[in-house]
């Protein structure tokens, strides 16, 4: 894992969320997108070398959808870069880490993405990012 590619946080509403991490961060949402295999709406903003996901359900049984009425608003996992995703998830499931999904599926920011289960990671969801475009 090289570094952390960025910080995802659960939202209920998209917009007034973007506003108010705008006057926070002091930086302007950069993106937003549609993810459809994760039933969500992302924003990000880049402050510093660091980057911020928000993450709004579009969907009352998407995963976002059950972390807000369980947990509520907050941060929702850390995301780690990595240059072969396929081979990293190799060796996390050999050092006995469990993934909640098998294959690598496309998110947000033109990236990769598998989750290893919170279970496994002291109750963080981490996930990991490949760029796409790197592959």
């Amino acid at each position: 894992m090289n570094k952390i590619e960025h910080i995802g946080i659960a939202v209920k509403n998209l917009d007034a969320s973007c506003e108010l991490y705008e006057r926070l961060l002091g930086a302007v949402c950069y993106k937003k997108e549609n993810v459809e295999s994760e039933a969500v709406n992302t924003a990000f903003f880049k402050t510093g070398g660091n980057k911020i996901e928000l993450l709004a359900a579009t969907s009352a049984g998407s995963a976002i959808a059950k972390f807000l009425d369980k947990k509520g608003e907050g941060i929702h996992h850390i995301a780690f870069d990595v240059d072969d995703i396929l081979a990293e998830m190799e060796r996390l499931k050999a050092e006995g880490f469990n993934l909640l999904n098998e294959q690598p599926k496309k998110g947000a920011d033109n990236k990769l993405i598998c989750f290893v289960h919170p279970k496994d990671t002291n109750g963080v969801l981490i996930e990991l990012c490949q760029d796409i475009k790197n592959i």
